[in-house]
């Protein structure tokens, strides 16, 4: 019995649909003990190609997958038109392609992944997570990191991170958003006190939504397992994704998916949730910190 075909609903965007696409050739590739080398030489490429291919690390050209359905025995119409569908739905832009000029190649990848997580687990040890943040927060930041940026570029940026927070709100199935903030995030007050007043305001009233869960480590729990950086850890509704660690740096993202290193970030994560105030707590000490320091 073959693999069922990817049917591409709710994926997020054109790189986790390329992921799913990719895993199922894999999927087919290996049930018909071909080796990555035949699977290249039979589309006029290298192995290193279908290698690529199957990560979703690049685009399909709809010869190269007819020709690899070919190779793997699949011949039924209905499911050939399914998949080649899905793989011209793969090559087209994703919702930012209109701010491409104000945003980095390696974000975009991301930005999907994002959109297709049925869950959003992430750590922050200096900011408000991006999908909390509010307009002022946002363009304090970035007018800070990116000082010598044309003004246009800056609100494209800020409106970008505006439009990913949709996906918290969207009708069907929103994903679960679950943060740990450390407690010096709070008390950093970019852009001033009135922008992280309206802020932490803001992160008040996104603890009543049903699909969010904020919790924060206190100075007072001392060091813990998250010290070192942020990092955001992302869980699939679809079984042809698996769960990926994002990492981002100043001029980079770096994405990990082998298991063992998302079971140390995993392990990480719950350990801070262990030692951070529980979420019930979240609106109290937001309150607290409101009032003594904004």
């Amino acid at each position: 019995m073959s693999e069922p075909t990817p049917t591409g609903k709710s994926t997020g965007g054109p790189t986790a649909l390329r992921m799913i696409l990719g895993g199922y050739l894999r999927r087919l590739r290996e049930s018909k003990n071909i080796t990555r080398e035949d699977a290249g030489y039979a589309i006029r490429s290298s192995e290193s190609k279908i290698s690529r291919m199957e990560l979703g690390r690049v685009g399909f050209k709809v010869r190269d997958v007819e020709d690899l359905l070919e190779m793997y025995g699949i011949t039924d119409e209905d499911e050939l038109s399914r998949l080649l569908a899905l793989v011209k739905e793969a090559n087209q832009p994703g919702w930012w392609h209109r701010y491409g000029d104000a945003l980095p190649n390696w974000f975009s990848a991301y930005l999907d992944l994002e959109g297709a997580a049925s869950m959003i687990r992430t750590y922050e040890v200096q900011l408000i997570p991006g999908l909390l943040q509010t307009r002022e927060y946002a363009r304090a930041l970035l007018m800070l990191g990116f000082g010598h940026t044309p003004l246009q570029e800056i609100d494209d940026r800020v409106n970008v991170r505006l439009s990913r927070q949709n996906i918290l709100t969207k009708k069907d199935n929103p994903p679960m958003l679950w943060t740990v903030i450390d407690e010096a995030a709070l008390h950093r007050p970019f852009g001033g006190r009135e922008v992280m007043r309206q802020q932490i305001q803001a992160l008040i009233k996104a603890c009543e939504m049903p699909n969010v869960r904020i919790q924060i480590v206190r100075f007072s729990s001392g060091a813990h397992s998250g010290a070192g950086a942020p990092f955001t850890w992302l869980r699939f509704g679809s079984e042809d994704l698996k769960d990926v660690i994002y990492i981002e740096h100043l001029t980079s993202g770096l994405y990990l998916d082998r298991d063992d290193e998302v079971d140390a970030y995993q392990a990480a994560m719950e350990h801070m949730c262990v030692q951070a105030a529980q979420p019930a707590q979240t609106p109290g000490i937001l309150r607290e910190i409101l009032k003594d320091q904004y």
